[in-house]
């Protein structure tokens, strides 16, 4: 998580992270980058959370949509139920905004 976060704040720094507690953990900076304080990752946190557990749900939502993929072929007929089970998977992240939310998501039921 502590890479992740230092790679939020810059996409493009060169590091290396020993250990996951951020407390106790080594971080060399490589090439020149710029020194990001431990403050400031650690601020990142909640937002790395936060992808975690959006990147599950999509992963999930990703299988259960590819489930049901064959059934929106030219040559098949997509009923009613199963095109709105279709838009409600891919609808499953909108408003979520807290790693709660994102644990607790209630899954369409599949028709």
């Amino acid at each position: 998580m502590i890479l992740k976060a230092i790679l939020k704040i810059n996409p493009t720094a060169k590091v290396s992270v020993t250990g996951s507690d951020i407390n106790n953990c080594e971080i060399e900076w490589h090439e020149g980058t710029t020194p990001i304080s431990k403050a400031d990752i650690e601020a990142q946190f909640p937002a790395v959370e936060l992808e975690i557990a959006l990147g599950d749900v999509r992963a999930k939502r990703d299988r259960l949509i590819a489930e049901t993929d064959y059934l929106a072929l030219s040559d098949q007929t997509l009923s009613t139920e199963m095109a709105t089970y279709r838009q409600a998977l891919r609808d499953i992240t909108n408003g979520i905004t807290t790693v709660e939310q994102a644990n607790n998501v209630t899954w369409p039921t599949k028709p």
